[in-house]
């Protein structure tokens, strides 16, 4: 295979097998050991050179409405890349839009959202940091309303029952704690019916967690939110390329959002943001204020509850003025013109049951065989919850036995040390992170995998959890590790 052969690949043709023999269709460096890939995804070269060429395309003539992609993302342009992403995740055409990443898509709901004093937001002890983070700003604003957030504790090993029946419980906790609240602002019923003037309480869950990479039941979860009357948020980072069956017209959540540049092999930074028409009066506005901005104090106000969705998240250009485009003329769309190709590369590949259909059993397989050459566990003894990331404990003394030495600086030590050693040291990348008192690594099972990955992802932590725990035992001071700024 030569080097032009992995820019492209003949759709009439076979693909290599699963496992090492596709890496070349990957820019990884020689040696390097990539289980990391569910942070930030791994582009295939045949995508990223189709995002060269209409990089190429666009600085031709940057300013003109035909020749670059930046204007020449048309109605139809649109529509076409935003209707392969519904097709694969089961939704109306315009109840997606593209965003940059999923934070960026939770962050553009929960803005919209008309907070009264007495809301309250449920997140998980588990959720993705920067999204508590948003939730946290929310009620950080320095004048009311403010919404309050509330915590479910979610520690694994757990059951689906435990999962499922915790989470109710918190939802009822929250409407017992004070019986004058009204909790009436809820999602619209089946006829379309809703009442805004009470209080709301919105639920952020997770449909894959990020650490530890477990896949939760979030579609039984987002029924008990609409039994309940309490709002959906899916942050579904991990969703698209690694679970199958998404199907939200089925489901049904309030709001979905996932990257594409993850598992779906689309270019950084994309991902979907799923609305459906009954909920889009919510999202007045893009994040940025897009120029499709509808004012209810314009000198011509737009229709009861019209919200231009889609409009405000394209880069449209119609009879030469700007009308569309997420707040700024000059945000790169190539990453959402990447789904196209990023598509076509994965049905070239056997398409979406097939690839994972791989990842998971390579997940279980690998996951087993990391445990045992490390003499731990993997978190998930049953597989229920694991997809395409399995969690194995790291061999380190867990924080029961050492409570003292896991102090916030410790941990930031380990992290930035393990990730020095792993990166410079041994060529390899995987996640690792502290659960319930012990540390454990997350990695991330692709098409260019094999089980000998893991193996040597055993290696590398043997060595360096044997150093780490030897200056643990002899009671010295851990090392400050490597600056990182």
């Amino acid at each position: 295979m030569t080097a032009i052969d992995t820019y492209t690949y003949d759709a009439g043709r076979k693909p290599p097998p699963f496992g090492h023999a596709l890496r070349p269709f990957w820019a990884f460096d020689p040696g390097f050991v990539n289980m990391n890939h569910g942070s930030y995804g791994s582009l295939p070269l045949p995508v990223l050179l189709k995002c060269q060429e209409l990089t190429l395309l666009a600085e031709r003539n940057p300013t003109s409405s035909t020749a670059s992609p930046i204007w020449a993302c048309s109605k139809k342009s649109d529509f076409a890349r935003r209707k392969r992403v519904a097709d694969v995740v089961n939704a109306e055409l315009d109840e997606i839009v593209l965003v940059p990443n999923a934070t960026h898509g939770i962050n553009t709901v929960l803005r919209n959202f008309e907070w009264k004093e007495g809301d309250v937001i449920i997140e998980a002890t588990t959720t993705y940091n920067a999204v508590s983070r948003t939730i946290r700003s929310l009620s950080d604003r320095s004048a009311p309303p403010r919404p309050t957030p509330v915590k479910t504790v979610l520690t694994f090993p757990m059951t689906r029952a435990q999962i499922l029946d915790d989470f109710r419980v918190k939802i009822k906790e929250v409407k017992g704690a004070d019986p004058n609240v009204d909790y009436s602002d809820t999602p619209p019923d089946a006829t379309g019916a809703q009442n805004r003037k009470g209080n709301k309480i919105v639920a952020v869950i997770d449909s894959i967690i990020s650490n530890p990479g477990m896949a939760l039941p979030w579609k039984e979860l987002a029924q008990i939110c609409k039994e309940e009357g309490v709002w959906s948020v899916i942050d579904g980072a991990h969703s698209i390329g690694q679970e199958l069956d998404i199907n939200l017209s089925a489901a049904k959540p309030d709001f979905f959002i996932s990257n594409c540049h993850k598992w779906f092999y689309a270019k950084r930074g994309c991902a979907l943001l799923y609305v459906p028409k009954r909920n889009q009066y919510i999202i007045k506005s893009s994040i940025p204020t897009s120029h499709a901005y509808l004012s209810p104090n314009d000198s011509k106000p737009p229709p009861a509850d019209e919200t231009n969705f889609v409009l405000q998240h394209e880069c449209r250009r119609e009879k030469g003025l700007q009308v569309g485009t997420s707040g700024t003329g000059t945000a790169d769309q190539i990453p959402y013109l990447s789904i196209g190709g990023a598509i076509d590369f994965r049905q070239w590949l056997g398409g979406e049951a097939v690839i994972n259909a791989y990842c998971h059993q390579l997940a279980l397989d690998g996951g087993k065989r990391l445990a045992e050459y490390l003499g731990t566990k993997v978190l998930d003894e049953t597989g229920e919850f694991t997809l395409n990331m399995t969690n194995v404990q790291l061999p380190l003394p867990t924080e029961s036995a050492n409570s003292e030495f896991y102090t916030p600086q410790a941990r930031e030590n380990i992290l930035r040390d393990v990730t020095k050693k792993l990166l410079l040291d041994w060529n390899v990348s995987a996640g690792f992170f502290v659960h319930a008192g012990a540390w454990w690594t997350r990695c991330s099972a692709q098409v260019w995998n094999d089980i000998s990955d893991f193996e040597y992802v055993g290696k590398a932590f043997k060595a360096i959890c044997g150093e780490i725990t030897e200056i643990v035992e002899k009671g010295g001071e851990f090392p400050q590790g490597i600056d990182t700024r």
